[in-house]
């Protein structure tokens, strides 16, 4: 046990010495910089990107179907008149 003694000694003033050194005040800014700069960038994960890519491709599917709708009524609504401009949409 004494052998291990002395590296369990310099592993503590080793430990002690990085603790104390300006190294880690550098770290922490570092650390702190880049996290206020990402969060200005208002980055965001791939995951929630995914969600909203879903999301908007649902709300086209929707707008086209609502286009649908409403060239239908609007061909319903001149009695007929344009029926080509209501076909044009399908």
């Amino acid at each position: 046990m004494s052998a291990g003694h002395p590296f369990e000694e310099l592993q503590a003033r080793f430990a002690e010495l990085l603790e104390s050194s300006p190294a880690k005040d550098i770290q922490r800014n570092a650390k702190a910089f880049l996290n206020s700069a990402f969060t200005r960038l208002e980055l965001v994960t791939r995951e929630e990107f995914d969600v909203q890519a879903k999301l908007l491709g649902r709300m086209l599917e929707r707008l086209a179907t609502l286009e649908a709708r409403v060239a239908a009524l609007e061909a319903e609504r001149d009695g007929g008149a344009s029926p080509r401009r209501a076909g044009s949409g399908d």
